[in-house]
């Protein structure tokens, strides 16, 4: 590494380190006064409290990296150009681009750990901290309690195959009162009928079950041509996995109600769900695919906003660097803005859910290479 990219780190690294911080601190102190009365009547001790805002800190992080980078970059660049730093590295033959590569590399990096976290820390930090939440008052078969799922059912359109349940634990994968119907090739219908089933080592394993085969659907009130009963019954040829059924019910949940106009949902479970449902149609495909591309484009607005922040930054000369500053304040509300705007008018069927997405980090990073151009 060169003698150059190791100073421009630093002087990058380290009003990254005080902006991330400042946010965060900014942020948990809001949603502390918001939610004061709550964790107040969940009688929740100091301890209590510094653990549940623990378990939300990827949550936060994710929230106010992209601001965090946009003003580091920004104030970095702004005090390299105002000591004429920059003037220097142009006249020694280095460009623009150059001389800002390590703060593109640590944009891109940042995108890998807002990835990172959006998909492997931040889906669980909602549970988790609903679990510190009600630890004071809850009692041990609260607990469980949240985690059933009462009289559902749903269809794997891929397989033809119809699930219903009386009940559904999302943490054992445990089954009460299941019933499965489907079609065979042969054109005979099946049905299963158990007093309970258990996911066990990758295989559906159905209790007190009767087998009923029908010559036609059994919708239609059908006499069965056969009829057994096993006291176990295992399914391999059963595909739907607990995580699928997770993301079933999840989705779904949202999906009929049209709630949730963030890219808020990881992708393994919106893989999971198109498993199951491999041909969605009008607002329904709309909604998932605006969800699905949301959540593509989201790590990407940390190097849209470093692309953003280097005209800005580095086009100050002797001017004030508050004026970056101000700046910043705007492009971060229009960015979010433009953002919201996009998925709204993609999961509502109005634009592609591809151009609703993409549409923020298109904008801004063509806006900042035409910024960039302007630069001397």
């Amino acid at each position: 590494m060169r003698l150059l990219d190791r100073y421009m780190l630093r002087e990058l690294l380290v009003p990254l380190g005080f902006c991330l911080c400042g946010f965060l601190v900014f942020w948990v102190s809001f949603d502390l006064l918001t939610e004061l009365g709550e964790l107040q009547a969940h009688k929740l001790r100091g301890v209590d409290v510094l653990e549940y805002y623990a378990v939300r800190t990827p949550e936060f992080i994710v929230t106010v990296l992209p601001m965090a980078l946009l003003l580091a970059v920004l104030y970095a660049l702004g005090r390299h150009s105002k000591y004429n730093e920059l003037t220097a590295m142009r006249a020694a033959g280095l460009s623009v681009w150059r001389v800002c590569a390590p703060h593109i590399i640590i944009g891109l990096a940042a995108s890998a750990v807002f990835f990172a976290l959006n998909e492997v820390w931040v889906p669980d930090t909602e549970q988790q901290a609903e679990r510190v939440l009600t630890r004071r008052i809850a009692r041990a078969d609260d607990h469980s309690s949240t985690m059933l799922v009462r009289n559902y059912g749903f269809t794997n359109a891929r397989q033809k195959r119809t699930w219903q349940f009386g009940a559904y634990n999302l943490h054992t994968a445990e089954m009460t009162d299941p019933k499965i119907d489907w079609e065979r090739p042969d054109g005979t219908y099946v049905e299963l009928i158990a007093k309970r089933a258990r996911w066990d080592r990758g295989v559906w394993t159905f209790y007190d079950v009767w087998q009923n085969v029908y010559s036609i659907d059994p919708a239609k009130n059908a006499t069965p041509i056969s009829r057994n009963h096993f006291d176990a019954l295992p399914v391999p040829a059963f595909s739907e996995t607990p995580e699928q059924i997770r993301s079933e019910i999840k989705i779904s949940a949202r999906l009929g109600r049209r709630i949730g106009k963030r890219a808020d949902i990881p992708l393994v479970e919106l893989y999971n769900y198109i498993q199951l449902h491999p041909e969605l149609n009008g607002l329904d495909r709309a909604w998932f695919y605006t969800k699905l591309h949301g959540r593509l484009a989201a790590p990407w607005t940390c190097l849209v906003a470093v692309l953003i922040a280097i005209p800005f930054g580095a086009g100050l000369g002797a001017r004030n660097v508050y004026i970056g500053v101000a700046s910043s304040v705007g492009l971060c509300f229009a960015y979010f803005v433009l953002m919201q705007l996009g998925l709204a008018l993609g999961s509502g069927g109005y634009i592609s859910p591809l151009l609703g997405a993409w549409l923020p980090n298109f904008i801004f990073g063509l806006s900042s290479l035409g910024l960039l151009a302007r630069v001397r």
